[in-house]
C-alpha cells in the first residue's frame, strides 16, 4: 500500500476551545493510529505575525500550544512536530509562489476580507500573501491529504490552484491535496449561539479552563425557557454533551428531550462537570510539561530537523525546475 502524507498546522495565538478540539484535534490525534500515513503538525507562529501581536506572547502561545496538543495526545515519535518558523523552506517556498499566484485570487479570500476587516490599523501585505504560506506550508511536503477545519477549506483550494498553476508552468512537481473529510462541524457560542464560538468570542470553553470556570460559563449560556421550546443554544448544549458526557448522562437527557421533560439547569450542572472531568488528565499534564520546558523544545527541534529533511529536497526540486541553481 502506497504511504499517504497528512499535512496540519495550528496558528499560534491563544488558547484552544473545545470547538478546536473536536474540529480538528480530535481527528489528528486518532489518525496516529492508521498505519502507512506520514504525518507534519506544525505550530504556525509565522502566520500569527499577520495580525498584531506582543512578541514575549507570541512565543509563550507557541510553547503553550506545543504542550497542548502533546498532552492532548500528539505523539513526537509518531508525527513530525515541529514550528514553523524553524523550517526556513515555508517561507522561501512561500516567495515562489507569491510570484505565481494572481492578485485577484489573493483578494478574494474570505480570511483576507475577515481580517481586513476586523484590523483596518493593520491591514499588511502578509494578510494578503497568507494563503500563498499556507500553500507552502502543504505542498512542502506533498500531502494526499490535509485534515483541516471547514473554515480553512478555500486555502486548500487555493493550494490545489497553485500546485496545478506551477505543475504546468514548470513540469509535473506538486500533487493537488484534498481536505481530509472531517465532518462538518460547528460548536456555537454559548451565549451568542446563533454565531460559532471561536477564540476571539465571548468565553469560549477552552480547554485549559478550571472546573469552577467550565460552570459559570456553562450556567450563562442561552437556551430556552423550558424543554417544550426549540433552542439553538440548547442543541448545542446536548451536542457537547454527547461528545464529553458519560453514557449514562447521554441517555438520560436523550430521553428527557423526547419527552420534553428536560431542564436546563440540570443539564448545565452535568455538562460542565463532564467537560471538567473530560478534560482533567489533560490539564495535568499540559502543567507538568510546561513545568519542563527544555523537553518541549527538544521535541520541536527533534521534529523541525526531521521536516527540514524533507523540505529542503522539495525546494531544492523547485529551485532546480525555476532556474535559481
Amino acid at each position: 500500500m502506497k504511504q499517504e502524507t497528512y499535512v496540519a498546522g495550528c496558528r499560534a495565538t491563544g488558547k484552544l476551545h473545545v470547538g478546536n478540539y473536536l474540529g480538528l484535534v480530535k481527528d489528528l490525534v486518532k489518525t496516529q493510529e492508521i498505519e502507512n500515513i506520514e504525518r507534519f503538525y506544525f505550530i504556525a507562529d509565522q502566520h500569527a505575525i499577520t495580525t498584531p501581536f506582543v512578541p514575549k506572547e507570541l512565543s509563550d502561545n507557541a510553547m503553550s500550544l506545543t504542550a497542548t496538543y502533546i498532552a492532548l495526545g500528539i505523539d513526537p515519535s509518531k508525527t513530525v512536530f515541529f514550528l514553523q518558523n524553524q523550517v526556513l523552506e515555508h517561507s522561501w517556498l512561500a516567495w515562489v509562489f507569491n510570484c505565481i499566484t494572481p492578485l485577484a485570487e489573493l483578494e478574494r479570500m474570505t480570511q483576507y476580507k475577515e481580517k481586513s476587516s476586523e484590523h483596518k490599523e493593520n491591514i499588511n501585505a502578509g494578510l494578503l500573501t497568507y494563503p500563498t504560506l499556507m500553500a507552502a506550508d502543504i505542498l512542502l511536503y506533498k500531502p494526499s491529504k490535509i485534515p483541516i477545519g471547514e473554515d480553512q477549506i478555500q486555502h486548500v483550494e487555493l493550494s490545489r490552484i497553485v500546485a496545478r498553476k506551477f505543475n504546468n508552468k514548470f513540469g509535473k512537481t506538486f500533487p493537488e491535496p484534498r481536505p481530509y473529510a472531517l465532518k462538518p462541524l460547528r460548536i456555537m457560542s454559548l451565549k451568542h449561539p446563533e454565531k460559532k464560538m471561536s477564540k476571539t468570542g465571548d468565553e469560549p470553553l477552552y480547554l485549559d479552563d478550571e472546573p469552577k470556570a467550565i460552570h459559570e460559563k456553562i450556567k450563562k449560556a442561552v437556551t430556552a425557557t423550558d424543554g417544550s421550546g426549540q433552542s439553538t443554544g440548547a442543541e448545542n448544549l446536548l451536542y457537547l454533551l454527547s461528545q464529553f458526557g458519560t453514557s449514562e448522562h447521554v441517555a438520560q437527557f436523550a430521553t428527557a428531550k423526547k419527552d420534553k421533560s428536560i431542564k436546563y439547569s440540570e443539564l448545565k450542572t452535568i455538562l460542565a462537570e463532564d467537560i471538567s472531568n473530560y478534560f482533567a488528565e489533560f490539564r495535568e499534564k499540559k502543567k507538568e510539561l510546561l513545568a519542563h520546558p527544555e523537553t518541549l523544545a527538544q521535541i520541536l527541534g527533534d521534529g523541525a530537523q526531521k521536516a527540514r529533511k524533507v523540505a529542503s529536497e522539495t525546494l531544492s526540486e523547485v529551485k532546480e525546475k525555476i532556474g535559481l541553481l
